[in-house]
């Protein structure tokens, strides 16, 4: 089934297949060669209602999904999925894993400058140099065999054409020495051009285990390659929003690390939208060192803080208040992970600066879905920049603060989006922390900037931008955790 066929079933008030299309292999297919379209704020709710969107969503849902723990048919068993569990993978996982093992181990060749810089290690271009003048090779000897054979229209390119880009724009820009999630976007719309084109399978998948071999076998491994990158060569947050963002340079693996939390649903179930695995830690022991590096090794949520812990120091609330904003919802992780799709829809496929550089070809298409729903004005794309020219100018305050609704995030966000809290002027009452600091962000408060803490080196917490990421409004105590 089509993208065009989906947006039928979806005008129709059908249910839409919860799995991204393979391509007809009956007939050939023009590839085309994946273009920057994306040239202004204003492109941005075209992209909102653009088939790609819709196939980065279904897809993103389909691998988060997978990631949820399993009741046992006709036992009290829970299945759980863990990253360094031993896993027996397919022969496409495993041959993307050696492509990430080769990439990593270009880093030997290109070891980084130990001159004085200010910003990212200039290293990192002759490592990307080295990257793009391998990859085609590379491509060709660890892809599966299908996708390299696709039938492909004699009007169109060949099909590494249009892979290529998004496998390299998931490794971060040589131009701004700068990795961020608009690079991992990349990498995910990389593993869907293979999933459609039955790269990983032809068949429906059983309970989930290959979108799950996905997440586990080659995006947590691609994961820690970017690490290591960031870490050897120093480089700087591609879009964000600094100490107001989620995380400096990834989002995905709070989605799928909250998954693997969530509690357990059989194969027909939705996502939950709250609760937790039973002996699953607390949201706020994202906190404590100690339960960050013993969790970090089994769950990708973890993996990610403890990142955080080794490039940064000082109180964890100071430096990612988002994160410890949402450590302190009570209503578990089931309400955690649905909240992050609301997140990733607003914060990341919703902004000018993080989508702008995603590439469109065939197989992610700017074609418009003509049965998209309408997207409504909200306060994250209200406020996209209105040409290159201007995007440096006051952004308006005059904004609605309806939440952008992602159509595919339907089932799993349990409904309706939820009004998104202004960036000011809430107030916090209530917290699930015990003898910590207040768990809104600093600047979610009536009092504007937070005064200084004893002990750190900051003397006062500046006040947001005027456009400043929302704060998290499923973290917001006061509603009790419910929308």
């Amino acid at each position: 089934m089509d993208s065009q066929q989906q947006s039928n079933r979806q005008a129709a008030g059908l249910p839409v297949p919860n799995k991204l299309a393979l391509l007809d292999t009956s007939r050939p297919h023009t590839f085309l060669k994946p273009v920057k379209t994306i040239n202004e704020g204003q492109d941005v709710p075209r992209f909102l209602t653009s088939r790609a969107y819709s196939d980065i969503g279904i897809f993103l849902m389909q691998l988060n999904t997978a990631m949820c723990p399993r009741k046992s048919p006709g036992s009290a068993e829970v299945q759980t999925w863990q990253i360094d569990d031993t896993q027996v993978l397919s022969e496409p996982v495993c041959k993307l894993q050696e492509l990430l093992g080769k990439i990593n181990s270009i880093i030997e060749e290109a070891p980084p400058d130990t001159g004085p810089r200010r910003f990212g290690n200039a290293s990192f271009k002759k490592w990307y140099e080295i990257l793009e003048s391998r990859v085609r090779d590379l491509l060709e000897t660890h892809l599966p065999k299908c996708v390299l054979e696709f039938d492909a229209s004699s009007s169109g390119v060949p099909v590494l054409d249009e892979l290529t880009p998004y496998l390299l724009g998931g490794f971060g820009s040589p131009q701004r020495l700068d990795y961020g999630t608009g690079h991992e976007l990349s990498f995910l719309a990389f593993l869907g051009c293979i999933w459609k084109l039955g790269g990983f399978s032809t068949e429906a998948s059983h309970d989930g285990a290959l979108e799950r071999s996905l997440v586990l076998g080659v995006i947590e491994p691609y994961l820690r390659v970017v690490r290591r990158l960031i870490l050897t060569y120093t480089l700087e947050p591609a879009g964000s929003h600094g100490v107001w963002g989620l995380d400096d340079h990834s989002f995905l693996p709070y989605i799928f690390g909250s998954a693997q939390y969530c509690p357990a649903i059989t194969p027909t179930d939705s996502m939950p939208v709250e609760g937790s695995l039973p002996g699953a830690p607390n949201p706020g022991d994202i906190a404590k060192k100690n339960v960050v590096d013993r969790e970090r090794k089994h769950n990708m949520y973890f993996a990610a803080v403890g990142f955080i812990n080794d490039v940064k120091t000082g109180p964890f609330w100071e430096h990612s208040p988002i994160l410890f904003d949402i450590s302190g919802v009570r209503a578990g992780w089931g309400k955690i992970n649905k909240g992050m799709i609301k997140m990733y829809n607003a914060e990341v496929l919703s902004k000018f600066p993080v989508v702008q550089h995603f590439p469109f070809g065939s197989l992610f298409s700017w074609d418009q879905d003509p049965n998209a729903p309408q997207q409504a004005s909200s306060i994250h794309t209200s406020s996209q920049p209105a040409s290159h020219q201007s995007s440096m100018g006051a952004p308006t305050t005059n904004q609605s603060s309806q939440s952008t609704r992602a159509p595919w995030a339907t089932q799993t966000a349990g409904g309706e989006s939820v009004p998104l809290a202004s960036p000011r002027g809430s107030t916090q009452s209530g917290s699930s922390h015990q003898g910590l600091p207040p768990t809104s962000a600093p600047w979610a408060t009536s009092r504007g900037a937070q005064p200084a803490v004893r002990g750190t080196t900051n003397t006062m917490m500046p006040p947001p931008p005027v456009n400043a990421p929302t704060r998290a409004p499923w973290a917001d105590k006061r509603s009790g955790g419910g929308d």
